[in-house]
């Protein structure tokens, strides 16, 4: 594979020397099971780590469901891990698991630098339609619509809210909710014929650099402030960090950042199989897994650098 992987051994083994080797991880911990609300970033993220998690020696999974099902199955621990809390966009549901100490979130965010919000193509930008005040003017030509992705996914519930209490003078406007790849298909037709759309957009995601979009100003109320900027933090089942250190250890220390998981969710986009576009990035970006080792071991006490590294060069 890549020249970089010797020289990459060498250079980070002082990261890691400090490491004490530890005792295996209990036979229980070797199934990991992550959370996959539908979302490709966390697709991307559930690939990445599971392409780690398998190098130590982990059986990693994905569990797909809605939100409020997905931490329904922390809480009874038939889930261990979620990647993909996207704050303050999902705390209506998961913090009244936090509350009730059902789950553990994270003190520090996997993903910083992330936004989700509403967005129109260019041209429709260019036309006036710069800000969530303006949407009800353009009323017509959207045909009243407003469209998010999937039924039943807690992305649309803030749309839903807002058009629900008429925030902006959209109580009569309409959520077209379908799939991400049926949402983005509509934007480009849209933007090719050049017919109005505002839709939901976000970043991390390869539509930042394959569109040509603005997001919306003026929706803080709706979608958080600073136009929807979002941190993403791992949330645990109860009781996962006591029962399961090593595994937690590796989940505490992964930090991706929105160019990384864009370049991942590319191929998922086109392609789907979220572990195959994770460990082709990760082969041609190996140094990016050392700082996400620090303290863990493969599942039965070994060097997990040494593990990581033969795996990605086979």
């Amino acid at each position: 594979m890549s020249r970089a992987f010797p020289s990459l051994v060498l250079a980070l083994a002082s990261l890691l020397a400090a490491t004490p080797v530890a005792a295996a991880e209990p036979a229980s911990c070797k199934a990991v099971r992550f959370a996959d609300v539908g979302w490709s970033d966390i697709a991307a993220a559930n690939g990445l780590a599971s392409v780690v998690l398998e190098a130590l020696g982990y059986q990693p999974s994905a569990t797909l469901a809605a939100l409020p099902v997905a931490m329904t199955g922390m809480k009874n621990r038939q889930i261990d891990a979620f990647l993909g809390y996207w704050k303050p966009s999902m705390v209506p549901v998961v913090e009244p698991f936090v509350r009730d100490a059902q789950v553990e979130v994270l003190e520090a965010p996997n993903l910083s630098g992330a936004r989700y919000t509403l967005a129109v193509p260019r041209h429709l930008h260019d036309k006036g339609l710069r800000s969530f005040a303006d949407i009800a003017r353009f009323e017509k030509a959207l045909e009243g619509r407003i469209h998010g992705i999937e039924a039943g996914s807690e992305a649309n519930a803030p749309i839903r809210r807002m058009i629900r209490d008429n925030r902006f003078g959209l109580g009569g406007f309409t959520l077209v909710e379908s799939s991400e790849a049926a949402m983005l298909a509509q934007v480009q037709a849209a933007s090719r014929s050049r017919k109005a759309i505002v839709f939901l957009a976000w970043e991390p995601h390869p539509m930042n650099v394959q569109l040509k979009m603005h997001y919306l100003s003026g929706g803080d109320e709706v979608f958080g402030p600073d136009d929807g900027a979002a941190r993403v933090y791992t949330v645990l089942a109860r009781g996962y960090r006591e029962r399961c250190p090593n595994v937690a250890a590796l989940l505490s220390n992964l930090r991706f950042t929105a160019e990384m998981q864009s370049h991942v969710m590319v191929p998922i986009l086109e392609k789907g199989r979220p572990h195959a576009a994770a460990r082709a990035y990760l082969q041609k970006n190996p140094s990016v897994v050392a700082p996400w080792l620090l303290g863990v071991t493969t599942i039965d006490g070994q060097d997990a650098l040494a593990a990581v590294t033969a795996a990605l060069r086979r």
